[in-house]
């Protein structure tokens, strides 16, 4: 019986390439395909019992038939692409059978998963990767999330250090046809916390870290690569994200006790893969800064620092047929 490995992304993600090509270094047969593709250019025929699902999925240029499944890897599938003509209420309730539908059956495949649209899911939820964080042993910046004004300022008095502003849902946001990019922001003035437009949402706080550097581990089951990012532009040194011209890399082994940190927290999060974002302060020590990205990028570093975190994420899927 043949073993597939299904790569389910966006037609532009070039990181997914790199594993796409590892695999087929190995002769691992893969079919990579965009959830936007369902139904106007993949079909799905499933069905199930007496055992488990079987059937295919079927694309322009590949198929798979679905018992063949032993692995899939879920990075940033774009959304399904309906036929055109449809009223908004049959689009609506289309595209609920497609997610129900198609996204059940592959839900319900009994593979490996980098990783399971679920975990991924419920592990974007930053207050639960710091509680993760926290019972795993790991050290976090003081941390406040809310709408209310006087107790963000309350809090930020208490703390008594540097505060940063933080979002929640990513730092990518678009208006009036303008994308911008919105990196940690220091709160030089705390008053500022009083501002009553705080109560239309939640808002995220956190103590700012003195850094000797930062340090991004991504994790791929057992295995750690963990890259120390020295920054030299006062913007980089407050998010890294910012001036990534001014990055100097160097892989590092990662601290006995952030690694058990690790395991644990990834363990309780139900992950296979992630990538972990430290700040490493004055005196050496990683605290955890609650950016643990179950789909975070690594194309970058595996290529500037010669990491084999490709050949870790096909050793990943590939165990569902072991």
């Amino acid at each position: 019986m043949a073993s597939t490995i299904l790569v389910i992304t966006n037609r532009e993600d070039g990181t997914a390439d790199r594993v796409v090509h590892e695999l087929n270094e190995r002769g691992t047969p893969v079919m990579r395909f965009d959830a936007a593709d369902f139904p106007q250019r993949l079909a799905l025929s499933a069905a199930c019992g007496p055992d488990a699902w079987s059937g295919s999925l079927v694309g322009d240029y590949q198929s798979v038939r679905l018992e063949d499944v032993v692995g899939v890897y879920f990075r940033h599938p774009g959304q399904f692409e309906l036929p055109e003509g449809m009223s908004e209420p049959e689009q609506l309730w289309s595209y609920g059978e497609a997610r129900l539908g198609f996204g059940g059956v592959l839900h319900g495949l009994g593979c490996a998963w980098v990783n399971h649209p679920t975990r991924t899911a419920a592990a974007e939820y930053k207050p639960l990767q710091l509680s993760a964080a926290l019972a795993a042993g790991l050290r976090i910046p003081r941390t406040f999330i809310g709408n209310t004004p006087d107790q963000a300022y309350a809090w930020a008095k208490e703390v008594g250090a540097p505060i940063v502003y933080k979002p929640l849902a990513g730092s990518v946001h678009t208006e009036a046809d303008a994308t911008h990019i919105l990196y940690a922001t220091p709160i030089d003035d705390l008053s500022s916390l009083n501002d009553p437009a705080m109560r239309t949402t939640a808002h995220y706080f956190q103590e700012w870290i003195p850094k000797r550097a930062e340090a991004r581990v991504t994790v791929v089951g057992d295995e750690m690569f963990a890259v120390t990012i020295h920054i030299d532009s006062p913007e980089g040194r407050i998010d890294w994200r910012a001036d990534y011209a001014s990055h100097r890399y160097e892989v590092v082994p990662v601290p006995d006790d952030v690694r058990a940190g690790l395991d644990e927290c990834l363990a309780r999060l139900g992950l296979v893969y992630c990538a972990a974002d430290f700040a490493i302060d004055p005196r050496g020590e990683w605290v955890f800064l609650g950016d643990l990205n179950p789909n975070g990028e690594w194309g970058w570093l595996a290529h500037h620092c010669d990491l084999p975190i490709a050949a870790a994420i096909a050793d990943a899927l590939e165990r569902g047929r072991r």
